[in-house]
Formats: C-alpha cells, structure tokens, sequence
C-alpha cells in the first residue's frame, strides 16, 4: 500500500512561540489537526513548555538568559498516534526540536499520555501506633516484560469523585471497599505546598519519567482504621497465586517492608517517601486527625461495610 505523505501545519505566533512553528503529522493518518489540538495532554505540555522558554527572557538568573543560548521552539514532528478504541487518544509520540541560536539542541523525543492517580492504601488496627498494612496490586505490565508486576494502586479519579480504573474496581470487588475523594488525601500537594521551588505550570504530582514522557501522578493516601479480625480476614483472602486467566491480585503487605516490596515500583517508593517525610515533619498527623474527628459520628459497622470505591 502507497505510504500517505505527512500532513502539516503551524503553530501561529499567537501560541506564543514567537516565529510560526511547523507541526508535521504521522503519514498514517490516524491523527487529524483538530485531533491533536482539543487533546489535553498536548495542550498541557504546549501550556508548560510555552511557560518555560519565556522564563529565558523575562528571569535575568536563568541559565539561559544570554540572547544567543535562549532555546526556541522550532518544529513539531508528531510519529504516531495509540488509540484506545475507535474515540479516545492514548498515547502520542512526538519529537519536539528545540534549539538555540548557537546551534545547541535539547533532546525533544516525547511520550504523551496525560496524567493518573496512585494512591497509598493504608489499613491501621485501632489503637496501635505502629502497626500498619498496605493494599497493593499485583498485575501484568507489559512496557516493564512482566506479568506480575506489584505495585500500589493507580488509576484516574472518576468525575473528580472518586478513585476509579481497572484496580479500583479489582478491590471493590475483592474487599467491598470504595474510595470517595473527600476520603483521599494528596500527599504530594502537601509536600509541595511549603517548597521552595515553585512552578505554576507544572502539576502538584510526580514525574515518574520527565526524560520522555509527561505523565505525572498525584499521590494519595487512604489511611483507615479496621477492627484487627477485618485486618486478618483480608491478609487471609488476599495472598496467594493468581487464578487462571485472573488479570489482577490484590495483596496485604507489612507497611514495615513496603519499601522492599515495592522497590521496583515508583508510585510506591514516592508513597513511601512522602509518608515518611510527612510524618516526620509532622504534616500528615493534624490533617488525619482532622479527617477523623470528621468523621467520629459514624459507626464501626458501616466502616467496616463501607466501600471503597478506586476507579
């Protein structure tokens, strides 16, 4: 079959990259002008990097001040397009080529994909300090070669309501617990809040790769205090080998020994540091005990039958 020559077209001056830019478009034509533009992760990362070429002029202390070494955006050469279905985008690879005057060149390969959620599921015996347990997945990955990848939960928040996706709806199942927002508590925004680094266009979540891809990734934290049999009864039904054809696990791990459990795992290890370092600057403490206090009125069996909802 005869290739398809790429289409292309330009980013006005009005984009705010100053000359107009080019944007050349994958020859198998499975990605459209209008396609490309109204998708809000190549809108985001157009937003941000808009954002961070004009910190050159306008920030005398940045490294890139002196007029010849200011990069520019130059030209947008879009090589494919994944989608999920027949109507939503998934993935774009793009190679963005950014350089200066003197001829410097930024590496520009990109993965888009838009953002997700992760969040740390904490399960706490009543009054016990130190004892705690972690929910966490175990399922096929196969960008890292592995059928059984372990990992905490990720997914999107639904609607900005609740947590949802594939693992969400594994643990609703297998634990009857739901997860509403009001219930989550976003670790890295609170990390984030006093930094001294600050960068209103990039998100309060983290960057797993930012070398070549733009996902970022809010973590959360569900911290719930269970009657130690309930505790028992999951660690009981949840470990164990995967059953024939089962996509996703679901396992109890010794909050103790998640940084070993989770090692591979980036969501896992940003949890872990950013409920360590929470704690120790004792930042997580008042917002759970408010989060509590908030909700001391209902019952210890409509906790125990509560659901959880992870989207």
């Amino acid at each position: 079959m005869e290739q398809l020559p790429p289409v292309s077209f330009t980013l006005d001056e009005a984009e705010g990259f100053g000359d107009s830019v080019k944007v050349t478009l994958p020859a198998a034509g499975n990605l459209s002008k209008q396609q490309l533009l109204s998708w809000t992760p190549f809108i985001d990362w157009k937003a941000a990097l808009k954002e961070h070429l004009s910190l050159q002029q306008s920030d005398k202390n940045h490294a890139f001040h002196d007029k010849t070494k200011q990069y520019t955006l130059r030209s947008i050469d879009v090589q494919s397009a994944n989608w999920f279905g027949r109507s939503k985008l998934g993935f774009v690879k793009l190679e963005a080529i950014v350089r200066n005057d003197e001829d410097s060149k930024l590496p520009g390969v990109v993965l888009l994909r838009g953002g997700a959620v992760a969040v740390l599921m904490v399960l706490r015996p009543p009054q016990t300090k130190d004892e705690r347990y972690v929910v966490m997945t175990e399922q096929p990955r196969i960008p890292a070669g592995s059928l059984q990848f372990l990992e905490i939960p990720a997914g999107m928040l639904d609607g900005e309501t609740h947590f949802s996706g594939t693992a969400a709806k594994e643990i609703e199942e297998e634990t009857n617990m739901r997860i509403p927002k009001e219930e989550l508590i976003n670790m890295t925004e609170l990390a984030l809040k006093d930094s001294k680094v600050k960068d209103s266009k990039l998100r309060n979540a983290m960057y797993p790769s930012p070398g070549g891809c733009d996902e970022f990734i809010p973590i959360y934290l569900w911290e719930k205090e269970l009657d130690r049999q309930t505790i028992e009864d999951l660690k009981g039904k949840l470990t164990g080998e995967r059953t024939q054809g089962e996509m996703i696990k679901l396992r109890v791990c010794d909050y103790a020994e998640l940084w070993r459990e989770g090692a591979r795992d980036a969501k896992t290890l940003a949890a872990w540091a950013l409920y360590e370092g929470l704690s120790r600057a004792n930042i997580l403490q008042p917002v759970l005990e408010k989060m509590k206090g908030s909700a001391a009125s209902t019952p210890s069996k409509e906790i125990k039958e509560a659901k959880i909802e992870l989207s």
